[in-house]
């Protein structure tokens, strides 16, 4: 009895961009004049109540704290704010615009953010969330009680919102 030769193997797949792609996007560190653009990104989840209203006061003071996924032509289509504690840092204002969600805007923005709180020896991330948090999962953080945060952070979250607290240790 013979066997027939195996099928000849399949061409390998090459990627290609598709015509409706996506433009590219860089992550890179928030500039202070940008402050406006941070707020006006946050703004609409901010009316859905995903996000803490915060003043542009507060964008100008920190906006050093904030990473921004930006596109070749300037627009900003995310930002996520890291602010230093001793020994751990919290993630803040997550954002990325509604029609770039699932494009990996976000995982690269917390990609990033891992790399600056290692770069900063940090030992622990920490966020809160009123959503399903479902990123922030699938990159190790694992939810916590409010005790292992930073305290002054931990203080100033608002119960009303019914937040959960998730670390990731690093």
């Amino acid at each position: 009895m013979t066997t027939a030769p195996p099928p000849p193997a399949a061409p390998p797949r090459t990627r290609t961009a598709h015509p409706a792609a996506a433009p590219a996007f860089t992550v890179r560190p928030a500039r202070r004049d940008e402050a406006p653009a941070l707020a006006a990104l946050s703004r609409p989840f901010v009316r859905t109540g995903a996000l803490r209203e915060r003043p542009l006061s507060l964008y100008l003071a920190h906006a050093g704290d904030f990473l921004v996924a930006q596109t070749p032509d300037g627009t900003l289509e995310g930002c996520l704010g890291l602010r230093i504690h001793p020994a751990a840092g919290v993630l803040y204002n997550f954002c990325v615009a509604p029609h770039r969600q699932g494009s990996g805007v976000g995982a690269r923005l917390l990609q990033a953010a891992f790399a600056r709180a290692r770069n900063r020896s940090l030992t622990a991330l920490f966020t809160a969330t009123t959503g399903s948090g479902r990123l922030f999962l699938r990159h190790g953080f694992a939810p916590v009680g409010p005790a292992l945060a930073p305290a002054a952070w931990a203080r100033s979250l608002d119960p009303a919102r019914g937040a959960r607290v998730l670390a990731c240790p690093l």
